[in-house]
């Protein structure tokens, strides 16, 4: 038997708890690669199914309550460091979120198997007031779900692979390569998936020094201002519930729904607080695919604007979500606020 499948086989579990507690603690090192390796050692009983599925759940409980507890701390600083570690952070914040709002804590059932929501979706249970023992109870189904998945796939593969000695045998030899090679693909994927969704963003964002201009200008020569979308969730209100000035709150899917409101005479900035801009601009590669080619988003998006000392101000009306109110919304104009 190769070395490092001797080395795999005795020290298994600590494995597996260790490599587990990494990744959900947020260091994007996919934990996939050592499921599967350990559901196919469970075929020829060298690895305890029920003992390794014992310590991952233990991993994912540790690292899941800690982000937890963080996020009921500390809220949305905790997120946007989560998807800056991310490798997926182009689907990280916004879509949690999103299943949050529509599914509550069923979310956590299955969070794990989407890249880029494993991690935050423990922080956003708390920063959402949901009880630690409910979300406990929902969070160990999901773990259990997620780690048997792959336990049971890779247990699938060794039995197969054991119906056929000489196969068994290659793949017993060169189990350490394979594994190193699973784990490389793994993370190049979503190195290059992340990669291509930011040469994109750069391409459209706008510097906050540039729309502050654009806003200076309109107001001194009497011109119609720049389209300004909030995408924030509510959640994102919480620490500061302020907006852009000239800004409305529009949902992002409600605005590319109803794309055919948004004015195409004029700038349309679109802001969020996610990391690099995700959702933002995610929105406005999607309008920009509708035909709504002058829609940038901001950089730094909120953070940014308040970073660099420029105003804000309260929200004082809320818009309600229906189409004709937004059609009213675009023929009249982005409503002008007093600057605090």
């Amino acid at each position: 038997m190769p070395i490092a499948l001797v080395f795999f086989v005795h020290y298994a579990y600590l494995i597996l708890f260790l490599w587990v507690l990494i990744e959900q603690l947020g260091i994007p090192i996919p934990s996939i690669p050592v499921l599967l390796t350990a559901g196919t050692l469970s075929a020829t009983h060298r690895v305890s199914a029920f003992s390794a599925l014992l310590a991952v759940l233990i991993a994912c409980i540790i690292a899941d309550s800690l982000w937890y507890a963080l996020g009921r701390r500390y809220g949305g600083s905790v997120l946007r460091l989560l998807c800056r570690l991310s490798l997926e952070a182009s689907t990280c914040v916004s879509k949690t979120e999103g299943y949050f709002s529509r599914r509550g804590p069923v979310t956590l059932l299955f969070a794990k198997f989407v890249p880029g929501l494993s991690t935050v979706a423990a922080p956003i249970a708390g920063q959402t007031g949901m009880s630690f023992p409910r979300f406990l109870l929902w969070d160990l189904a999901g773990s259990v779900i997620w780690a048997e998945a792959y336990l049971l796939a890779g247990r699938f593969f060794g039995d197969i692979a054991q119906k056929s000695a000489p196969f068994f045998h290659l793949l017993s030899k060169f189990a350490g390569a394979l594994f190193v090679l699973m784990v490389l693909g793994f993370i190049a994927q979503r190195i290059w998936k992340q990669r291509k969704f930011l040469m994109k963003v750069r391409e459209l964002r706008l510097e906050p020094g540039e729309l502050k201009a654009i806003m200076d200008s309109a107001e001194e020569n009497g011109n119609t201002p720049p389209f300004i979308v909030d995408l924030r969730h509510p959640l994102d209100y919480l620490p500061d519930p302020r907006v852009i000035p000239g800004a409305i709150r529009i949902g992002p899917h409600e605005l590319t729904q109803h794309h055919e409101i948004i004015p195409r005479d004029r700038d349309v900035i679109l802001y969020c607080t996610c990391p690099s801009e995700e959702t933002s601009a995610k929105v406005s590669m999607q309008l920009h695919k509708l035909g709504v080619y002058r829609v940038r988003p901001l950089r730094g998006g909120f953070d940014g604007w308040k970073q660099a000392g420029y105003p804000l101000i309260d929200y004082v009306q809320d818009f309600p979500t229906a189409p004709t109110t937004l059609e009213n919304i675009a023929k009249a104009g982005t409503p002008v606020l007093p600057l605090l």
